[in-house]
């Protein structure tokens, strides 16, 4: 796929590569980009899986902080079943970055790469 130039001067494969793990330059290429529908993809893409992301940690650190309070007043036995949760957080973080990666990566390739869920409404907002 021909990914063209960016609005900010790039290619666009390396301007939408640059967008997933660094944020600023994905909100930079929405706002800026009017023309290469690729990059105002990804850029998108990239800004809904941040957003997805943060709302899923916030989510998982008020279940586990509720979680170890309860679990430490029942009996310090139980208050190891919180470190595997937090074990189970850190994972999810990685997962996280694992996704960034990979889609930076496919972004960089010339791939208009679909996560799921964020994918379809990223392709649907940018038509």
């Amino acid at each position: 796929m021909d990914t063209g130039k960016s609005a900010l001067g790039l290619d666009g494969n390396v301007a939408a590569a640059l967008g997933y793990p660094i944020g600023i330059i994905a909100i930079i290429c929405l706002v800026m980009e009017k023309d290469n529908r690729f990059v105002k993809f990804h850029a998108l893409q990239s800004i809904l899986y941040h957003v997805a992301a943060a709302i899923v940690f916030v989510a998982i650190v008020m279940i586990l902080a509720i979680l170890m309070i309860v679990l430490s007043m029942i009996s310090s036995t139980l208050a190891a079943l919180s470190s595997l949760l937090w074990l189970l957080y850190m994972l999810v973080v990685i997962a996280y970055i694992i996704g960034l990666i990979y889609t930076a990566v496919k972004a960089y390739n010339g791939e208009n790469y679909m996560l799921p869920v964020v994918g379809n409404l990223a392709e649907k907002w940018t038509k």
